[in-house]
Formats: C-alpha cells, structure tokens, sequence
C-alpha cells in the first residue's frame, strides 16, 4: 500500500470535520461545542448544570466555556440562574429556544462514528486505536491536548 493513500485518508477525515463545522455555523449560527453544550445541558437533571459540569464533559479549559456560555446566554439558548442558597454558584440551564436548535440540528459527524463504533467487536476498536496511536507518535503530537470533540476550532486556534 503506498503512503500517499493513508495521508490523503487523514486528509479526508479533517476535511470533513472542517466542512461540517462550517456548515454547522452558516446553517444554524452556532458551533459544534456551543450544540454540545446545550445537548449536555439536555441531557442533564433538569437541564440545568453547573459551568465546571460543563467544562469536565466538554474537556474545554474555562475561558472556552465561558466563551461558550456568554454567546448561548446572549441568544437566549440558556440561563445563568442563581443557585438558591449560594448566590456565588450560577446553574446554567436549557431554554426552549436552546432545545428548539437542537431539535432541528442534524446529528454530528462525531455522534454517528460512536454510534458506529459501538457495533464494532472490541478486536477491531483494539487495532483501531493501536492504529491511531501510532499515528499519533510518528506526528509526534502525543503531548497535545485533545478534547473528545471532532470539531475545526482547535484546528484553527493553533494556525
């Protein structure tokens, strides 16, 4: 097998997350995390949850989140609410207009590769990663950061 055709496999797989991030934004007005947000704040108790909740799940540092947070909170997807009894805690919670966007958002290129892997037999995800990891050390990029995301905003960020 040559070389060039696993480079340009690589290649397909960026390039596929960097179109559908901009498809995502042109469509919808938001990003591939700001919908992972609201989707985690979805599935949470209540659909409420607090800002660390949301930066443990989205594996974001805290300035991204806060970022994240005050461009939902200024479209009306989400509320800061003030937790009762502690006015220095704010739950971040779900509004409609932030469930009405995710009701009519596709799935992510990421949420139908899980949804694919999870059929795989554990053999094959065994070679899978081995095979992603030793891609990983030929890049030598063992030592940065990744979130569990697929989106093109760290792609970006580090341009």
């Amino acid at each position: 097998m040559d070389y060039k055709n696993i480079i340009i496999k690589i290649r397909r797989i960026v390039r596929s997350i960097n179109i559908e991030s901009k498809k995502i934004q042109k469509d919808y007005g938001v990003s591939i995390p700001q919908i992972l947000c609201l989707e985690y704040l979805k599935n949470s108790p209540n659909y409420q949850a607090t800002q660390k909740n949301i930066r443990d799940h989205l594996k974001l540092n805290s300035s991204t989140v806060t970022g994240i947070i005050g461009r939902l909170e200024k479209r009306g997807m989400l509320a800061r609410l003030p937790k009762s009894g502690d006015k220095r805690v704010t739950t971040i919670t779900l509004t409609s207009i932030g469930d009405e966007l995710l009701q009519n958002t596709p799935d992510l290129l990421q949420q139908r590769l899980a949804i694919k892997l999870k059929k795989i037999p554990e053999n094959d995800l065994v070679k899978i990663s081995e095979s992603l990891e030793l891609l990983v050390e030929m890049l030598e990029i063992e030592n940065i950061d990744a979130s569990p995301l697929l989106t093109a905003e760290d792609v970006i960020k580090e341009e």
